[in-house]
């Protein structure tokens, strides 16, 4: 592709990991251009945030539709009115239908913090505390229609520590989420990182195992 990667963000909340990729786009580190950012709520702060800094913006409130389905059908109209290259999920806190990840299939990432196939779901800080977990993390991740259960191609690991609480596990992983996620997109802008006939191919090759940045040392440039 040339030219930067054209690319919508969907958001629920505060979208920390949006101003992480736009902040790598402003730097030139990512060669990537934001189309849009969505949400499924109006009073998201990501949204105003975007729009300060000159973004589209868009809300689709799922209390407007008569069901998920009609929901999904809407939402992603709206992407696609857009034709974006890649779809990035920053937070965005629905599940989606088969039908809507189809329509993007191979080209919707989503970041989720945890070491999955560990915690797929919610509350990941607390179940990894309550199971006296050593090591916690985030992963990247393709979209398919299993919740949480897409292809991983990059994770980040951290330690837990002794007297971690929730907010404190939180922020570490967080950290983590605005360096690997934006590095991903760029493997994929450039070309790198690809799913083929269900394969995800990194420079080209299989991809057995999530590539991995241990939370000190950068990953393959």
């Amino acid at each position: 592709m040339s030219g930067p990667l054209p690319v919508v963000v969907l958001v629920s909340g505060r979208g920390s990991n949006l101003r992480a990729i736009d902040a790598r786009i402003a730097a030139g580190e990512l060669p990537a251009r934001i189309l849009a950012v969505l949400s499924d709520r109006e009073d998201a702060a990501a949204l105003a945030w975007a729009a300060e800094r000159g973004l589209a913006t868009g809300a689709v409130p799922q209390r407007h539709y008569a069901d998920r389905a009609a929901f999904d059908a809407a939402l992603g109209n709206v992407i696609a009115g857009y034709a974006p290259a890649l779809v990035v999920l920053a937070g965005f806190m629905r599940i989606l239908s088969s039908p809507l990840v189809e329509r993007f299939a191979g080209r919707m990432l989503n970041i989720h913090p945890s070491l999955l196939p560990k915690y797929p779901g919610l509350h990941t800080h607390r179940r990894v505390l309550e199971a006296g977990d050593a090591e916690h993390g985030a992963s990247v991740h393709f979209v398919t229609t299993e919740l949480d259960g897409g292809p991983v191609v990059l994770q980040a690991r951290v330690p837990v520590l002794p007297g971690d609480d929730e907010a404190m596990l939180a922020q570490r992983v967080l950290v983590q989420e605005h360096r690997i996620y934006p590095l991903a997109i760029r493997w994929f802008a450039e070309g790198r990182l690809r799913v083929d006939g269900g394969i995800v191919r990194f420079d080209g090759r299989p991809l057995a195992a999530p590539l991995l940045v241990n939370g000190t040392a950068d990953a393959a440039a």
